[in-house]
């Protein structure tokens, strides 16, 4: 269904087949969001929790860049440098800064960068011109109702706005973002979070969708209970499943994925 572009073969989050042979790092530059997730707790401090949004503390694109100087070593067996949060990567300079440093210091690195999408058709020419080769877009929903379910309407972007003429613009600027980033042949996978009672019954749509417009692979994550959503029951093991097979019917599948930390570093667990 998807063969894996060569330059992709060894990036864990995009192959399957190399989770627990090639690592990642994360470097924690993007301080600031432009959306408000109702299931995001942005909790910087907590060394013992492993989970997206997470880090020790924000650092400069320099700070960033001797931390990867730092880990680049036989044991963490780095194949991938990646920008991930814990804000939205492209709402900050610092993020194409510290990928400009490390295009330019380990220009044989994979660039990564995973988004929201609501700035990225306006920043597809800059992740082409950082040597980005691969984005992670998250999309949730392509249903207004739904999209005002699971973003609040207290974000940068909504001003100005009601929640639903929020949650149409948000979803539009995903869908043509995804769009252009495929068709400037960057690769692209959909993370999308299964959310009980709210968007369990559209997966295999944003599946379907992602197919229509040229999306390499999909990743289904369990909602973690928090924030917002702290009452809303964790999916189980057979519901993930079950999406995953549904899905899979349209889309590859990816089965590696450790809901990583936003400073996250060496191979996947």
């Amino acid at each position: 269904m998807y063969a894996i572009p060569k330059e992709l073969e060894n990036h864990p989050c995009f192959n399957n087949d190399a989770h627990h042979k090639y690592g990642r790092i994360h470097l924690p530059v993007a301080k600031r969001c432009n959306i408000s997730c109702n299931y995001c707790d942005r909790n910087y401090h907590c060394v013992n929790q492993s989970r997206p949004g997470v880090t020790r503390r924000i650092i400069t694109p320099m700070e960033a860049l001797k931390y990867l100087k730092e880990n680049n070593t036989y044991f963490n067996k780095l194949t991938v440098a990646g920008i991930a949060g814990p804000g939205e990567p492209l709402d900050n300079d610092e993020t194409f800064q510290t990928l400009k440093l490390v295009k330019d210091e380990f220009p044989n690195l994979i660039k990564c960068v995973s988004t929201n999408g609501l700035l990225l058709s306006d920043k597809v020419q800059d992740l082409i011109e950082s040597g980005v080769s691969s984005i992670t877009l998250t999309l949730n929903t392509l249903r207004i109702d739904t999209a005002m379910k699971i973003y609040s309407s207290t974000g940068i972007s909504c001003k100005g706005l009601s929640h639903r003429e929020w949650a149409e613009m948000f979803l539009f600027k995903q869908r043509q973002g995804l769009i252009d980033t495929v068709k400037s042949g960057i690769t692209v996978k959909l993370n999308t979070i299964f959310i009980p009672g709210i968007n369990d019954n559209e997966i295999e749509e944003i599946a379907m969708f992602g197919k229509e417009n040229g999306v390499s692979m999909m990743n289904i994550m369990p909602l973690i209970p928090q924030g917002k959503f702290k009452g809303v029951k964790e999916p189980n093991v057979l519901e993930i499943n079950t999406a995953k097979m549904t899905a899979g019917k349209h889309m590859n599948q990816l089965n590696s994925c450790g809901r990583c930390r936003a400073d996250a570093v060496g191979l996947i667990k």
